[in-house]
């Protein structure tokens, strides 16, 4: 047969640099790391008001564990012919009814005011996380119980019950003493707070998935819902810190806290209030000492708070 005389076509396809399936395909993530804590923490770094509460608490800290550093002045040594001076160098704050410095008693007093702040909050951590956990996340009977006990503790004023139990122990009068009946009395808050966010955390699919792997129970609360419950109870615990130092004072001054021989801040308000017409600032120190500790307290709890709350994120 003859040859064709039509033409051969030839097909010439332009040059492209492709690009890797993997490549178009990949999802674009954010190569920041991610999570409940860190995001709560690029926050509230934002925050001026945690630099304001950071920097009062750091110096509250500071006066707690080296009051050296703020004052030389023993704050035991008293004179007499001093009683109710005013101000003077070395003595900003003048001197109180016994003749002691007053700056003095304010510096060495924040370690005993913050000791017992820090012992009954632990306390109050402890049975709240104890008695809101095995409730919420066992249920049935055991919920019933715990809750019923928690109701008891709660109906009754922490403060209250506080005060007889310093009353029954007069010979014992310390700081272990004061932080046994504020923390015994005043858990049950953070127990039903606790309990309501295990309930949350309980039907999550990573709990199924460890209960389906046949982690125990006790495992499975440990490892996986204690972990995602506990933000909530470190905002309860920060206020409750502050709650804290306000009823010890308040002990003090009504008379059935800290001994007469222990420097506190409830103790030299208690003392002051007999000179409050005459001397008024001797009362107004210890005063201010306390109520800058507590609004510390407070504010980073109030931060913590917000920053630990996607939803309250999202709305600023």
């Amino acid at each position: 047969m003859p040859e064709s005389t039509t033409p051969k076509l030839e097909h010439y396809v332009a040059p492209v640099d492709e690009t890797p399936v993997a490549a178009v395909d990949a999802p674009q993530l954010d190569e920041r790391r991610s999570g409940l804590w860190i995001d709560a923490w690029r926050d509230i770094r934002k925050r001026p008001m945690f630099y304001i509460s950071a920097a009062l608490l750091l110096v509250v800290l500071a006066a707690a564990f080296f009051p050296q550093w703020f004052t030389s002045v023993d704050p035991t040594k008293c004179d007499l012919a001093l009683s109710l001076n005013g101000p003077s160098s070395g003595h900003p704050f003048g001197y109180n009814r016994q003749g002691c410095d007053i700056y003095s008693r304010v510096i060495h007093g924040t370690s005993t005011s913050l000791s017992v702040g820090l012992i009954s909050t632990l306390l109050v951590f402890v049975l709240g996380t104890i008695m809101g956990a095995i409730a919420g996340f066992f249920g049935g009977w055991v919920d019933a119980v715990l809750s019923r006990i928690g109701d008891i503790f709660f109906s009754i004023p922490y403060i209250l019950a506080a005060v007889i139990v310093m009353g029954m122990f007069k010979e014992f009068r310390n700081i272990w003493t004061i932080s046994l009946a504020i923390g015994l009395f005043a858990w049950a808050s953070s127990a039903r707070v606790l309990r309501a966010e295990v309930l949350r955390v309980k039907p999550s699919d990573y709990v199924t998935a460890s209960k389906a792997q046949g982690l125990g129970p006790w495992k499975t609360l440990w490892r996986h819902v204690l972990p995602n419950s506990m933000a909530p109870m470190i905002v309860v615990s920060t206020l409750s810190l502050a709650a804290s130092i306000v009823a010890e004072a308040s002990l003090s001054f009504l008379g059935v806290g800290l001994g007469s021989d222990v420097m506190s801040w409830g103790n030299d308000i208690s003392q002051a209030q007999a000179d409050l017409r005459t001397a008024p600032m001797n009362l107004i120190y210890p005063s201010i000492a306390l109520s800058v500790t507590v609004l510390a307290f407070i504010l980073l709890g109030e931060l913590l708070r917000d920053a630990l709350d996607p939803k309250a994120r999202a709305q600023r």
